[in-house]
């Protein structure tokens, strides 16, 4: 089977191509086609990848390419992961928003709007590409904004495009591990917004086991959650948050966190993968798995550094949390959905999905983040207790922002862009919306081109 990874240069294609290597079942991908608008950074990625496959005869063979059509012609499953604007793009969502004391965040705030809208008219185009040259393939997008990049191209593709993340499913692991249990056996009652969601049973043979973790100081104080949100607030709560709920719960920390750093996320990576691809590129020293090893081991230990209490770029490579990438991460998300899909092998996992009945209080098109089971025969989202209001209220209020970036993004309407900064629960200010929607527009060309263009 052929797959496709668009955005093939990226940084964390190895994860993905290290879970095909792992993967012995029949029919499985042997096929792998990269894509990429950057040739130096599709050649450094194949050279990594070259590395990993040394040590098994049947590996999947890689072709690179600049050229979309030939990645997607023939394509079983399509992995999109592309970065519009790339990190220099990623700088702006944060500092455009940082300059008005708003959260600067790549996919949570204003900054995750600002990226949607450049990203989206390009990935609704690749959704039309797929369905000229790959009418069958499945598109699994981990895209950001993932809930609303995949709900946009739902609009072409339907149900064949489905959102992955690997933070509910992460979640769900840490809370099973920590109280010793088989997170396989698990079953999680989750529920929201790709970035928006809540954990708010575990059940394992029948028992809802989460009291028995938010009763535990030790359990609770050493779980990631725990560090981010602290134990006293998820006891109030009575669940644990998706962690990218701490820029809502405590927003103002966050903005003060960030602002107090010497570099924000994006600028901290820019200067990292920088390095990276240069080193590689000119071979200089170490082997290419080793040095992408050591920068995945140092990007892994600042990821959400202001909610964890240190600082972006200085907390040392030893205190790392590097996942294994055959079961954990969305690359194991991804090889479980082409997996079940391929060869029904029925899987239950967190998905960004068509909302259906799943949830009353949202559209029926709306795509959420719920639990799922999927085989042969497509995504079938389980039956969901409804939210409460506090959080059905904030998935309304968000989604209803989605929709109105997605309609900027495809038709190039200043007011619905407005309206979707200025109605964002982390800007809250129509003044501050206009201004937001100003600065993007003029310190990132690819924004400025979804409203150029209707002119």
């Amino acid at each position: 089977m052929k797959l496709s990874i668009l955005g093939g240069g990226g940084f964390r294609v190895p994860y993905v191509y290290q879970a095909l290597l792992r993967d012995q079942g029949s029919p499985r991908i042997d096929d792998v086609w990269l894509y990429d608008t950057d040739a130096e950074r599709l050649k450094a990625m194949t050279d990594v990848l070259a590395r990993f496959a040394d040590d098994f005869p049947d590996a999947p063979k890689v072709t690179a390419t600049t050229s979309l059509d030939s990645a997607l012609e023939g394509s079983d499953f399509v992995f999109a992961a592309i970065r519009v604007g790339g990190l220099a793009g990623r700088v702006c969502d944060e500092r455009v928003a940082l300059d008005l004391n708003v959260l600067g965040q790549e996919t949570t705030g204003p900054g995750g709007l600002a990226y949607g809208l450049r990203t989206i008219p390009v990935m609704v185009d690749i959704a039309r590409r797929v369905r000229e040259l790959a009418p069958q393939a499945y598109v699994i997008n981990f895209t950001n904004p993932a809930g609303m990049i995949t709900e946009a191209m739902q609009t072409v593709l339907g149900d064949r495009v489905l959102g992955i993340c690997d933070t509910p499913s992460g979640l769900g692991r840490r809370v099973s591990t920590s109280l010793g249990l088989d997170a396989s056996r698990a079953q999680f009652d989750y529920v929201g917004l790709n970035h928006l969601g809540w954990m708010r049973r575990v059940l394992v043979d029948g028992e809802d086991v989460l009291p028995r973790l938010l009763a535990d100081d030790d359990l609770l104080g050493d779980l990631e959650e725990g560090v981010v949100f602290g134990r006293e607030w998820l006891r109030d709560l009575g669940l644990i948050p998706n962690e990218y709920l701490y820029y809502y719960y405590f927003n103002r920390d966050a903005v003060r966190s960030i602002l107090d750093a010497p570099r924000t996320r994006g600028e901290f990576l820019s200067r990292q993968q920088g390095e990276f691809y240069q080193r590689v590129t000119q071979a200089a020293g170490a082997s290419p798995v080793e040095l992408w090893r050591e920068t995945v081991a140092n990007r892994s230990a600042n990821y959400m550094a202001e909610a964890k209490g240190t600082v972006q770029g200085e907390t040392p490579p030893d205190e790392a949390f590097s996942p294994d990438p055959v079961h954990q991460g969305y690359a194991g998300v991804a090889l479980s959905v082409m997996a079940a899909i391929s060869r029904n092998e029925r899987a239950t996992m967190i998905l960004n999905v068509r909302n259906g009945t799943t949830i009353a209080a949202l559209p029926a098109d709306a795509v959420v983040e719920v639990p799922v089971t999927v085989d042969a025969n497509g995504v079938h989202p389980l039956a969901t207790t409804p939210p409460d209001l506090s959080q059905a209220g904030l998935m309304q209020q968000v989604k209803a922002v989605e929709r109105l970036t997605i309609s900027a993004a495809l038709t190039g309407s200043r007011a619905d862009a407005v309206k979707a900064f200025s109605l964002h629960p982390l800007v809250d200010s129509v003044t501050v919306g206009r201004k937001l929607l100003d600065g993007y527009i003029d310190r990132i060309p690819e924004v400025a081109a979804v409203f150029h263009r209707s002119a």
